[in-house]
Formats: C-alpha cells, structure tokens, sequence
C-alpha cells in the first residue's frame, strides 16, 4: 500500500486547478438543484413504498428495521459505485474544462437518472443467477440475509480502499467477485449436504466479459483515435487543455455529448448491479408486497395460464417413463439447477410444478390476491421454473423443436414477468444514490484519468474517442444483459489514445491498475466469504 501512496501523491496540481475552476455561483445552482432533485426523489419513494405496504401487515416492527438496515447497505454500494464509474463518466468533461464541476456532475446525475429509468432489469437479474439456488429461494432466511450483507459490506470496503489511492477500480468486478467469495463458502459451509456454490458456468460468462472489455476499450479507442486524426483536419482537437480555459464551442459540444451518452449508458448498466440485490431484499423481508408481480394486469395472468398449459402439454411429452416423482417436485428442479444434471423424475418434477402453478394462479386470477402465506411459495416456484426452462433449452436436453422451444420461452416469459420485476421507485433510489456518491467523490478519479495515465496530458479527442468507446460498449453488453465495467472500458480506452499517440504511458500508474484489477476478485471474494461465514454464526 505505501507503494499505491507514494505513486498516487494527494494533492497533484491539477486538483488544485479544478477547485479554483468551481464557481460559487454555480456550486449554489447546482447545490439547490440537487436538494430539489432529493427531496422530490425522497417523496417519490416514500409514496410509492408507502402504496406498496397497503393492507400488508408485518406483525412487528422488525422487518421493517430489518429492511430499512439492508436497503441503507444497498443503496451505499451504489452510493460508493458513484466514485468510481459514475466519476469516470465526468472525468474528462471537467479535466478539459468543457463543463464547471458542480454542473458536470448533476448533468451526469440527470443522465444517470434516466438511464436508470428505461433500464430493462436484464442486467441485475443476470447478477443474481451467479447465487447459489438455494440462497436464493431462503432469501427470507438467516442464511439468505447473510449473503446479502455480506457480498454488499465487502463490495463497499473494497470501492472505498481502491477509492482513497484513486485507483479506477470496476464495481463490476467487486461485485463478481463478493458473489463467488459467498458462493464458495456457502458451499464449504455445507460440503457434506450438496449444497450449491458458485455457479461457474455463468460467472464464467461474466468474467469474460469483464475481461474482454477493457481489451476492447484500448484497441477500439486507439483505432478510433487513428481514424480521427487521419480525417478530421481540425489542429485544436488534438490539444491539451490550457489552464483553466474551455476548448472552442464544437470540441466543448462533443465532450458534453460523449459524457452524456457514457452517462446514460452507465446508468443502463452499471445502475442495475445493486437492484437485483435490493429486490431480494424486498422479498425478504416484505414478501407480501415484493415476491409477485402486483402490477401484472388479470389480462396478463389469463395469458399465463393458458401458456401454462401449453408447457405442460409439452413437457409431458417429455417425462422419462422410469421417473418416479418424491414428495417436493421443487427440490427435484432445484437439484437439477444446481447439478446440470437431468435426471429421470426432472421433466416429471418440472411438469408437476408447472400444473400446480397454474391451478393455484388460476383460483387467485390476480397474483396480488394471492394469501401473503403462499406469495413466496408461489414466487420460488416460478423462479425454479424459469430457470429450470432456461437450463434444459441451453443445454438442448431434452430435445425440444423450434415449436415447442418456442411456446416455452413464451411461457417462461410470463413467469419471469411475475418474479423478475423492479419497482420504479427502487430505479430512482439506485439513481439517487449513484448521483450523490458522483457529487462526494469525483475528484481522485478525475485526476488519475487525466493526468495519470499518459506521460501526457490528455486531449480533447483523446478523451472523446475514449467516451465514444465506453458508451458504445457499455449499450452492448447492456442490450445482451451482461454486467460491464465502465471505469476499464474507459481507462483502457485512455491508455489506447495515449499509445496511438505516442504520449507515452505511465507505467507506474498502469501497474496499479492493473493491481488493482488483478486484486480484485480474490480480495473481495475473501473478505464476503468471511463475513458470510461471520454472519451465519450470528443468523443460526
């Protein structure tokens, strides 16, 4: 560490040069702007939570303790995410003086907002499919709050060290590696039960996104880069900044319009990563209100239904004659989710949980008339369904045709349509709290974009080549659900202008990075598997 310190001096001039740049005047815009934008935003949440708990009856106060406590814990990963990938989005608005501090980050904010808004969802619940099955279906439990705590406390401890060197570390990653350090203890926890650790094969998938992508960032933004000076004759885009002066109006226009669109698209992706957490807190401690869909019309559960028994009719023609169903046909699909293995009584069990489900929606007619004793029941039902479906067309076992994949994937669907959801309230607490970490914690990574990487310091088209490949990136990996990392998708892209340039890298700063990558994973995977095995302690 005292290496990080003495590579990463705390007060390099250029921060100094970025406070004289704040104006008074703006700071108190933006500052009553913000108090604005929270209390309305504090109102909103409030009325809608306070809608959602209508005629639901806890019994005590402690699950609402219980969930006032976990959701503080959420919202600050988000809080903490804003220091480092929502402040990469503004780095090189404010490095190049294109935009006043204070206005850069709740122009950010806004951008963040709405893409938090028309986020689909995809994204989080591709997280949560890296938990262990069972954690997830007793998220109700001690077990299933210690999990969550855990992977939130250690994404949170480990942002706030890689922060306080100013080191643009990836959220993405802790978070990645908070849910295998679970995962992997939850498994070592109960190694003689069968219980279900990490789930490689999609964790795999996401690692290799996240690996990929600041590869992508460098080559993408170098080549652009390339491709800019080779047809863009305009000698003032490739300048540094000159003190505190603004570049020329089009240069300032396009660096406002690349942060935008980084900003947007950050609030797309990176803005999901705490909401499927944070529905699995609602879940737990308020089942009534959060296990099912209440917004899901009677038109839509009568389009259920009948998807429900068009995949029964399917899967029957599938059960293996030698399945011999047990008692819990939703332990038999859990197995074979947390195995891969199909076995013959898994179609069995998987058609049984699909007619059952389909009887008892169809009593209800309405899934918020479903009893509050049967909501969550109902809901890990469904979910063992979804993901059962999603395991066998994967792997093409059974072998289903185009049709009858088809008519599942419609009926999969609906079920994802009742457990899959994210309130808009919760969108706008993730939104508000990536704004105010942005507006707490910007300057370190502002610093390290722009001066830190290249020997030289960074152009007006360096830094919007860069922005350009991060935002492009980042609404891919969002359109295929993928979790991405916006701070080494753009580092990297600022490394590659640098080398197409010629600038020169500082190595040092590279090295930390690169530390700081490496490090990652098995750092936050050690420190939420042991405050997951804590907490269990405390949970029994």
């Amino acid at each position: 560490m005292s290496e990080l310190v003495a590579a990463l001096p705390a007060r390099p001039p250029a921060a100094a040069l970025l406070d004289k740049k704040m104006k008074k005047s703006h700071a108190l815009i933006s500052t009553a702007v913000v108090l604005i934008a929270l209390v309305v935003g504090l109102g909103f949440i409030g009325l809608h939570i306070q809608q959602d708990f209508d005629g639901v009856a806890l019994g005590s106060i402690w699950p609402y303790l219980l969930l006032i406590v976990a959701l503080f814990i959420a919202l600050g990963f988000e809080f903490v995410n804003g220091f480092h990938d929502t402040a990469n989005a503004v780095a090189t608005v404010i490095y190049t003086h294109s935009l006043e501090p204070n206005v850069a980050v709740v122009w950010s904010g806004m951008c963040n907002l709405a893409g938090v808004l028309v986020s689909s969802g995809a994204v989080a619940f591709s997280v949560i499919t890296l938990l262990p099955v069972e954690l997830i279906l007793q998220v109700s439990a001690g077990a299933g709050f210690a999990m969550v705590f855990a992977l939130l406390i250690a994404a949170i401890l480990w942002n706030l060290s890689t922060w306080w060197f100013g080191l643009p570390a990836s959220s993405s990653h802790t978070m990645v590696g908070s849910i295998i350090g679970v995962g992997v203890a939850n498994q070592l926890i109960n190694v003689h039960s069968g219980t279900s650790g990490v789930d490689w094969e999609q964790a795999t998938k996401v690692f290799r996104v996240l690996l990929i992508s600041p590869l992508i960032g460098f080559t993408a933004a170098a080549l652009l880069f390339l491709a800019s000076k080779a047809l863009i004759k305009y000698p003032a885009l490739y300048e540094a900044p000159k003190g505190a002066e603004p570049p020329p109006w089009p240069i300032r226009m396009l660096l406002v319009l690349t942060c935008t669109g980084v900003s947007f698209s950050h609030g797309s992706n990176d803005g999901q990563k705490g909401m499927g957490l944070i529905m699995l807190i609602l879940i737990g401690t308020v089942p009534t209100a959060y296990a099912l869909n209440h917004a899901v019309s009677a038109h839509d559960v009568q389009d259920f239904i009948a998807a429900s028994e068009q995949a029964g009719h399917i899967l029957d023609r599938h059960v293996d004659p030698k399945g011999i169903l047990g008692p819990d046909a939703r332990a038999e699909v859990t197995d074979y989710i947390r195995t891969k293995e199909l076995q013959p009584a898994t179609v069995l069990a998987l058609r049984e949980l699909v007619e059952d489900l389909n009887h008892e929606v169809a009593i209800y007619k309405e899934y918020k008339s479903v009893p509050a004793s049967r909501q969550t029941n109902v809901r890990n039902d469904m979910y063992v369904a979804s993901e059962a479906i999603r395991l066998m067309q994967k792997s093409k076992n059974p072998a289903f045709t185009a049709d009858e994949n088809a008519a599942l994937t419609n009926y999969k669907g609906k079920v994802d349509k009742a457990t899959k959801f994210i309130p808009v309230w919760v969108k706008v607490a993730v939104a508000l709290a990536l704004g105010m970490g942005t507006m707490v914690g910007w300057k370190r990574i502002v610093v390290t974009v722009g001066e830190k990487i290249g020997k030289q310091h960074l152009t007006y088209a360096q830094g919007a080549t860069a922005e350009l490949v991060a935002m492009a990136t980042i609404m891919a990996a969002d359109n295929f659900g993928l979790p991405v990392s916006t701070t080494h998708v753009l580092s990297s892209g600022v490394a590659g202008t640098m080398a197409a340039n010629r600038s020169g890298l500082q190595m040092a700063t590279l090295r930390n990075i690169a530390a700081a990558w490496v490090f990652t994973l098995p750092a936050a995977a050690l420190l939420s598997g042991s405050l997951f095995v804590l907490f269990r302690q405390f949970s029994h």
